[in-house]
């Protein structure tokens, strides 16, 4: 999970996740040193995002805050 320290969106999502005992793991672009903020730009951009939070489950994306989407990935 690719989100921002300050976005209300990404934090409704880990809140999600936790919520749901769901263990993730995410990073926060905007404290995140250059090199991986990169890696995360090049990643969104080759899966046709442009915005934050971005979620992966298993082989499929998830871009903003879309709970409908993680109970169906998740099977919850």
């Amino acid at each position: 999970m690719y989100t921002l320290s300050t976005c209300p969106w990404c934090r409704k999502t880990k809140k999600f996740f936790q919520d749901h005992n769901i263990p993730f793991d995410y990073i926060d672009y905007d404290l995140a040193d250059e090199k991986t903020q990169s890696m995360i730009m090049n990643e969104l951009d080759a899966n046709g995002a442009n915005g934050f939070p971005f979620v992966k489950i298993d082989k499929n994306v998830v871009h903003g805050y879309n709970p409908e989407r993680y109970t169906a990935l998740l099977d919850l």
